[in-house]
C-alpha cells in the first residue's frame, strides 16, 4: 500500500504544494493585487490571500489518481490512507502557518473542507474550482468598510476573518471535520 500512495496516487505531491506555498508567501510578501467589489467600495487584496487554492490542486490531484481494480481487492480501504493523507496535508500546512500566517492555514482547512464536500458531488475538478471561486465570491462581496474608512467584512466571508478570529476557526473546523466524514465514509464501496 505504501507504493500505492506513492506511485498512483502520488501523495508526496500534498508536502512539496506545503513547500510551494510558503516559497510563494515568502516570495510576494505584502504584495496586493486590486480587486473589484460590487458592494462599492475599491479595494485590493494580498496574493498571499490566493495560495490556499494550491494545496486543494494537490490534494485533489491526488484524489483523482485511482486503480480501481486494485482499491476493490485491497485488505485496507484506500480511503483510510486517503482520509490519514488529508488530516496530515492540513497538519503541516497549520505549521506551514506558523511561518506564513495563520490566516492562510485555516483558509486552506476551510477550502480543503470545500473541496471534499465539492467532490462528494460532482469531481475533482469542480472542487479545486470550487475553492478559487470561493475566494473570490468572498473578496468581491464579502468586502466592506466601516464608517470610520476601516477595512471590515461581512459576517459569511470566514477567509477575510483576521487569523485569531474563534468564530472563523470552528467554522473552519467543524466544515473539515464534517467533510471528512462525508468524503470517507467507513463502510462505503471503493469508488
Amino acid at each position: 500500500m505504501n507504493r500505492y500512495a506513492t506511485a498512483v496516487r502520488r501523495w508526496w505531491a500534498g508536502p512539496s504544494a506545503l513547500v510551494l506555498l510558503v516559497v510563494v508567501c515568502w516570495s510576494v510578501g505584502a504584495s496586493e493585487v486590486p480587486v473589484p467589489s460590487l458592494t462599492g467600495a475599491t479595494g485590493s487584496s494580498q496574493l498571499a490571500y490566493f495560495t490556499p487554492v494550491l494545496i486543494v490542486i494537490a490534494v485533489m490531484y491526488c484524489l483523482d489518481r485511482h486503480l480501481g481494480n486494485a482499491e476493490a481487492t485491497a485488505v485496507r480501504p484506500i480511503r483510510r490512507f486517503d482520509r490519514s493523507a488529508v488530516v496530515l496535508t492540513a497538519a503541516f500546512a497549520h505549521l506551514a502557518g506558523l511561518v506564513v500566517g495563520m490566516d492562510i492555514a485555516r483558509n486552506v482547512t476551510l477550502l480543503l473542507a470545500l473541496g471534499l464536500l465539492t467532490r462528494r458531488l460532482a469531481n475533482e475538478a469542480t472542487a479545486a474550482g470550487v475553492a478559487l471561486m470561493f475566494l473570490i465570491i468572498n473578496l468581491i462581496l464579502g468586502r466592506a468598510y466601516s464608517p470610520d474608512g476601516q477595512r471590515a467584512h461581512t459576517w459569511w466571508a470566514v477567509t477575510l476573518y483576521p487569523s485569531d478570529s474563534v468564530a472563523a476557526w470552528l467554522a473552519a473546523v467543524a466544515l473539515f471535520l464534517l467533510s471528512l466524514t462525508l468524503a470517507f465514509p467507513r463502510n462505503a464501496v471503493a469508488r
